[in-house]
């Protein structure tokens, strides 16, 4: 059985994965250097301030990627749950004084010399490993809550409860809906998926509008005109550079928004400032290619044969893709304003690395899948 399946798989990884990575991560260089060339002018007398560190860390995430779609996925099975420790201690040492770095009234950092780590972008990829690890073992038994579902649950409510006291909120909702799609993938009952989401919905609206900051950005996003030089000035810039850009944008490396009008615009709000240089054709081009990597992630996980491969392609397929559809929401003004990079696009390093890195382990997991 074991050549039969061995005799069908791919020996090569997925092309078009390969080809969306690399033609979103081309994209995110190009529009880091529009985006942010005002503000690295204007903060450290070079223009070329983030591009060169983008390049720098695209060149690295690129070597990972690379060195992990090397590496056969079941060994990732073994170093799942000293990934999971990893990844805790990390995000308990984050919040301890001297350790954690504070950033815009966040603690999300550790500063490791002059570089800045951010240890929920590392437990997120370490989540996904864990659950893939986790649930594969509890196939039989995972439609049972105390006996299958329960610990997962347990877990994951253990590591949100630590993203969300740095507080970055994004992240940990993010982990939440990574870890529900791998629990319907390995068979958890719908009655209690559905049951914990009726459950958790108010405890999540309580808790976002518990904390003043969240309080308002929630308002913001109700009524960003109420307050339009504070709480709601971010979606407004955002709607101006969306509204502004029109069919075709007002051209490469001509955005208004980025003269230090629109806040964060190489990082969470970049794709504001794509849809005002390359119009509504450029923001849908975007659209289309996280559209495609979603497609072509979960027939991946459709042709993968062991429940471990195609937890782990459902996990990272939807990592990635879920938060490109939060960073695209907030920017639209669909969603409430988190903290959330847009993935292979956005200015960053730690999140540009990891991302590269979950991608390279999905196209490991395409070279043993049947996918043609």
């Amino acid at each position: 059985m074991n050549r039969e399946r061995k005799s069908r798989a791919n020996c090569s990884p997925d092309i078009v994965i390969f080809l969306l990575t690399l033609a979103l991560l081309s994209i995110g260089v190009v529009m880091v250097f529009s985006a942010s060339s005002v503000s690295a002018r204007a903060t450290y007398n070079d223009v070329y301030y983030f591009l060169k560190r983008q390049l720098a860390w695209a060149g690295l995430g690129i070597v990972v990627m690379i060195i992990t779609m090397q590496i056969d996925y079941n060994s990732w099975k073994k170093l799942a749950w000293p990934a999971f420790i990893v990844a805790l201690l990390l995000l308990i040492a984050v919040l301890l004084p001297g350790l954690g770095m504070a950033i815009r009234g966040s603690r999300r950092w550790i500063d490791i010399g002059p570089i800045p780590f951010q240890p929920s972008e590392v437990a997120k990829l370490a989540m996904v490993l864990f659950m893939a690890s986790l649930l594969s073992n509890r196939i039989g038994r995972i439609h049972k809550f105390s006996q299958g579902l329960l610990a997962p649950l347990i877990i994951v409510g253990i590591v949100f409860g630590l993203i969300v006291l740095e507080p970055d909120f994004g992240t940990a909702g993010t982990i939440v809906v990574v870890s529900l799609v791998m629990l319907f993938t390995a068979g958890a009952s719908i009655f209690h998926l559905v049951s914990l989401a009726a459950l958790g919905l108010p405890g999540l609206c309580a808790m976002a509008i518990a904390a003043p900051y969240r309080a308002r950005r929630f308002l913001a996003f109700l009524h960003p005109w109420e307050d339009p030089l504070g709480s709601g000035f971010h979606i407004i810039q955002s709607l101006l550079a969306l509204g502004s850009g029109g069919l075709f944008g007002v051209g490469l490396g001509r955005s208004r928004q980025k003269f230090l009008y629109l806040p964060m615009q190489h990082t969470d709000f970049i794709f504001a400032i794509i849809g005002e240089e390359l119009g509504f054709v450029g923001a849908a081009s975007v659209l289309v290619l996280y559209f495609l990597f979603a497609w072509r992630g979960l027939r991946i996980a459709i042709a993968t044969q062991d429940a471990f491969g195609k937890l782990l392609a459902v996990g990272i397929t939807t990592m990635i893709v879920f938060q490109a559809i939060v960073n695209i929401g907030v920017v639209s003004g669909a969603l409430p304003i988190t903290g959330i990079t847009l993935p292979l696009i956005s200015s960053g390093g730690s999140s540009l690395v990891t991302t590269l890195a979950a991608i390279g382990v999905l196209l490991n997991i395409s070279k043993h899948s049947t996918l043609r």
